[in-house]
C-alpha cells in the first residue's frame, strides 16, 4: 500500500527525509571533544567535520533537484540514500581526521538528495498556506530527531565511543530506505523537458533569482539556519569545555532548543491559516533577534551559567520553527514546474552560508564563549531587519 497525501504517515516519511541532515550532525555532537583527543587534532579540526558536511551538502544541492525535475523524485531519492549509506560506513571506519572529513563530505552529498526532494515533494502535493502548514508539521516531527539524537549520542559515546554514533546512523538510514522502496509513491506531476547539463541547471537557477521575493525568502532561510549552525558547531565546546557539562548533560541541554523548535512549528500551524505565511515569518524573525541578543546579554553579564546559553537558544529555536518552514514554502510557491530546482537553490544558499558561519565560529572560539552569542545576535537581527525592509518588495510579488 502506497502512502497518500494528507496522512500522518506521508508527513512522517517526508519529515524523516529532511531529518537526515540534523541526524548526521546532532548525533555525534557529544563526541566532538573525544574526536579532538583521539584523532590528535584541535577544536577547529573537529569542527571541520561539521563544515565539511555543509560544503558537501551545498554541492549536492546543485544537482539533486534539477535531476529529479527531469527523472522523477523516487529514483533520484534512492540514489542519494545509497550514497549516504556508503559514506556513513566510511565515517564509522575512518582511521584519521582527514578520512573522517572526506567521509563527511560524501555523506553530505548523499544526504542532500533526500532533503531537497522532501521539500520538492511537499510542493508537488500541496499549495499555499497548506504547504506552509505541511512544512511546519514536518518540522514538528523532524524536531524529535535533534531532541533525541544528542542525548542518545551522549549515551553511545559514553558506552562505545564516537564510532558508535555513525553505526547507529547507518542502521536508521537503512530502515528509511526500505520504507521508501516499499511505500513511497512518485509525486512529480509533470517532468521537466530541459536537457540535463550544468549549464541548464545554472540557467534554471537564473530564472529563480530573477524573482525578487524568492531572493528575500532564501536569505531569511539562510540567516535563520546560520544561527542554528553557529550553535551546533560551537555549543559542545562552550557547554562541555568551558562550562564543564558532561556529554550526557550536554545532550539533554541541547533539547531546550529542540523543544523551542517544536513549539515554534506548532504555533506556526495554528497561525498560518489566519495570518498567512508572511505573518508567521514576522513573528519568527522577532524571536530570532530576541534569542541571539538575550544570549549575548547573559554571557556578557556572566549571568545564568549554562542556562544563560540554553534558554536563549530555546527562544532562538522558536524563531526557527516559526520562520524557516514558512520562508521555504514562500520561496517554492511561484515555481510549481521547477520545484526541485527551487528547493535545491534554497538548500545551496542555506548550507554554503552556514558552512562559512561554522568556520568563523570554530576559528573564534578559544577560551571565551562570546563568539557564539555574538554571531547568533548578528544573524537574528539581520533576519529581522531584512524582513521588514523588504515589505514593499514582497507585497509586490514581483
Amino acid at each position: 500500500m502506497k502512502l497518500r497525501p494528507d496522512t500522518l504517515a506521508m508527513t512522517a516519511v517526508l519529515a524523516m527525509l529532511t531529518a537526515l541532515g540534523p541526524l548526521s550532525t546532532d548525533f555525534y555532537l557529544p563526541s566532538l571533544p573525544e574526536i579532538v583527543r583521539v584523532m590528535g587534532t584541535d577544536v577547529a579540526g573537529a569542527q571541520a567535520t561539521l563544515s565539511a558536511f555543509l560544503f558537501g551538502f551545498a554541492g549536492g544541492q546543485i544537482v539533486w533537484g534539477p535531476l529529479s525535475d527531469r527523472l522523477g523524485r523516487k529514483p533520484v531519492l534512492l540514489t542519494g540514500l545509497a550514497l549516504f549509506l556508503v559514506a556513513t560506513l566510511l565515517c564509522a571506519l575512518a582511521p584519521s581526521i582527514e578520512w573522517l572529513v572526506a567521509g563527511r563530505v560524501l555523506q553530505a552529498l548523499g544526504a542532500s538528495g533526500p532533503i531537497v526532494l522532501g521539500r520538492a515533494m511537499v510542493r508537488d502535493l500541496y499549495e499555499g498556506p497548506r504547504a506552509g502548514r505541511e512544512f511546519a508539521r514536518m518540522g514538528m516531527i523532524m524536531g524529535l530527531v535533534p531532541a533525541i539524537a544528542p542525548a542518545v549520542g551522549g549515551i553511545l559515546q559514553a558506552a562505545f565511543g564516537w564510532r558508535s554514533t555513525f553505526v547507529a546512523t547507518l542502521a536508521l538510514a537503512l530502515l528509511l530506505a526500505v520504507v521508501i522502496i516499499l511505500f513511497l509513491p512518485e509525486t512529480i506531476r509533470v517532468r521537466s523537458s530541459e536537457r540535463l547539463s550544468l549549464l541548464a541547471i545554472f540557467r534554471s537557477f537564473g530564472v529563480l533569482l530573477r524573482n525578487r521575493p524568492y531572493r528575500v525568502y532564501v536569505a531569511i532561510t539562510a540567516l535563520a539556519y546560520g544561527g542554528l549552525f553557529a550553535f551546533i558547531s560551537g555549543s559542545s565546546f562552550v557547554l562541555i569545555s568551558i562550562y564543564g557539562l558532561s556529554p550526557r548533560d550536554y545532550g539533554l541541554s541541547f533539547g531546550f532548543g529542540v523543544l523551542g523548535f517544536i513549539l515554534g512549528t506548532i504555533i506556526a500551524q495554528r497561525l498560518v491559516g489566519r495570518r498567512g505565511l508572511d505573518g508567521v515569518i514576522a513573528i519568527g524573525v522577532a524571536f530570532l533577534a530576541a534569542g541571539g541578543l538575550s544570549m549575548l546579554l547573559c554571557l556578557t553579564a556572566g549571568f545564568g551559567g549554562p542556562l544563560g546559553v540554553t534558554i536563549p537558544w530555546a527562544i532562538y529555536s522558536i524563531g526557527i520553527g516559526l520562520s524557516m518552514p514558512q520562508a521555504q514554502a514562500s520561496a517554492l510557491m511561484p515555481f510549481p514546474d521547477r520545484a526541485g530546482a527551487a528547493s535545491s537553490f534554497v538548500g545551496l544558499c542555506q548550507m554554503l552560508f552556514s558552512a562559512c558561519v561554522g568556520l568563523v565560529v570554530g576559528k573564534l572560539l578559544t577560551d571565551s564563549a562570546l563568539p557564539l552569542p555574538a554571531m547568533m545576535s548578528l544573524l537574528g537581527v539581520s533576519a529581522l531587519v531584512l524582513f521588514h525592509a523588504s515589505r514593499k518588495l514582497r507585497a509586490a510579488k514581483a
